[in-house]
C-alpha cells in the first residue's frame, strides 16, 4: 500500500458514464480517491451519500472525489443514479487499481478468509503526492474527515 509522502500510483479507468478518468485529469487539484467494497451495500451507501451531501463543500475546497470498486459500469451507473452521486465511480473489474493501491487484500469475516476490498481513502495533493491515508474511514463522517486532514496536510 502506498504511504504518505509517496507519489500516488497513476490510474485510469472507465466510470459509470462510460468516460475514462485518470489521475492526470486532476493535475493541480486535490483528490480524495476512495476505495469501497460494493455498490449499494449499507456501509458503502452511507459513505457515498455522505460524500454526496458534502460534495459542494469539498468542491469549494478544491477537492475532487473519485470512487473505485470492482463492480462493473452498469452497477456503478445504477448506484450513482439511485443515490444521485455527483462524482465519478471507476469500475476496476480487473482489480488493477485496487492492486496498485494495495486495497485488494485478504479479509476475514466470521473466521472465513477471503479476498476483498479494504475500505480506504487516499488524499492526494496537487502534485500527485499522498498526504493522508484513511485505512478505516468513518462512513457517516467522511466529508469532514477529508476536509480536516486536507486542511492540516496541505
Amino acid at each position: 500500500m502506498p504511504e504518505v509522502g509517496n507519489q500516488a500510483p497513476d490510474f485510469s479507468g472507465v466510470t459509470q458514464t462510460g468516460a475514462t478518468v485518470s489521475l492526470q485529469d486532476f493535475e493541480g487539484q486535490k483528490v480524495a480517491l476512495y476505495f469501497y467494497p460494493k455498490d449499494d451495500t449499507p456501509g458503502c451507501t452511507k459513505q457515498a451519500c455522505n460524500l454526496r451531501d458534502g460534495f459542494e463543500e469539498l468542491k469549494a475546497a478544491g477537492i475532487a472525489v473519485v470512487g473505485v470498486s470492482a463492480d462493473d459500469e452498469e452497477s456503478h451507473e445504477a448506484f450513482a443514479e439511485k443515490h444521485d452521486l455527483p462524482f465519478p465511480l471507476i469500475a476496476d473489474t480487473e482489480k488493477e487499481i485496487l492492486t496498485d493501491y494495495g486495497v485488494w487484500a485478504e479479509k476475514s469475516m466470521f473466521g472465513n478468509k477471503f479476498m476483498g476490498i479494504k475500505r480506504t481513502t487516499f488524499l492526494i495533493d496537487e502534485d500527485g503526492v499522498i498526504r493522508h491515508v484513511f485505512k478505516r474511514p468513518k462512513t457517516g463522517e467522511h466529508t469532514s474527515e477529508i476536509l480536516d486532514k486536507f486542511g492540516t496536510a496541505a
